[in-house]
């Protein structure tokens, strides 16, 4: 009888024991589940919002491999040709002012790019500042082929150091402006700026997608098109914000 006494009185503890344990099970669970819907959300909302302009593609990189040979500009091997084009005035420096800044972490001895790409960031640059009132972020600019292959060991989706899609970085013709941290509106300024660019053949950008940034080669042609602007009275204070879209005379002598 004592055994019996002592089974029926465990009984409604072990019941309710065993209730506990299911709703304690319960509320583990369902937040797990939850987390995984909100980081799925996270992801969906990303990919929605990476709907880029100018898409990266093979094409684009063969476009501005075309542009190099064009100009018969070398790919940089290494440091030593590269302070050789800077002698040379081939390569010039990027300056920092009120309407650009660098990265940081970008190398002062690789702030430099060809005069035409300069020429390009100067009026990219004025242009934004006059919009958004804060200067646009230089990421990278020149290359040579030893960087670019230190930098392929740690970025998968970095161009090759050679063949016919390599870097564009490595002929100094190219910059990379930061995307990350600009609202909406800011990259529609950029991607609405750069558009008529891009139909002129004067520049061949893409949005990067791991790397957050506009990478934009500029076209040999880019010195001709704003001196036309300049014979054609239009300067600096015009909205800049829409490009002429007619192909100077002499952008047609290839």
């Amino acid at each position: 009888m004592k055994g019996t006494s002592k089974r029926s009185a465990l009984l409604p503890f072990l019941l309710v024991l065993a209730i506990c344990g299911q709703s304690l099970g319960l509320h583990q669970y369902v937040p797990a589940r939850r987390a995984r819907r909100a980081t799925l959300h996270r992801t969906h909302a990303r990919r929605l919002r990476w709907n880029p302009v100018f898409r990266p593609s093979r094409d684009s990189l063969l476009r501005q491999n075309e542009e190099i040979d064009r100009l018969s500009l070398p790919r940089i091997q290494d440091d030593a040709e590269l302070e050789q084009l800077k002698a040379d005035e081939e390569l010039i420096p990027i300056v920092a002012s009120q309407t650009l800044r660098f990265d940081p972490r970008l190398d002062p001895s690789r702030r430099y790019c060809r005069p035409w790409t300069r020429e390009f960031l100067d009026d990219l640059s004025d242009a934004y500042y006059r919009q958004f009132h804060t200067p646009i972020q230089v990421n990278s600019a020149v290359r040579t082929v030893k960087v670019q292959k230190k930098l392929r060991r740690h970025n998968r989706n970095a161009a090759p150091e050679k063949g016919e899609t390599a870097s564009s970085h490595l002929a100094g013709i190219t910059v990379d402006i930061q995307r990350r941290g600009m609202s909406r509106e800011q990259v529609k300024w950029m991607e609405t700026y750069m558009m008529p660019l891009k139909q002129l053949a004067l520049i061949e950008p893409e949005e990067e997608r791991h790397q957050w940034v506009f990478h934009v080669a500029v076209s040999g042609h880019y010195t001709d098109y704003r001196e036309s602007r300049i014979l054609a009275g239009e300067t600096s204070d015009e909205d800049d914000s829409t490009v002429s879209r007619e192909i100077p005379a002499s952008l047609g002598q290839q």
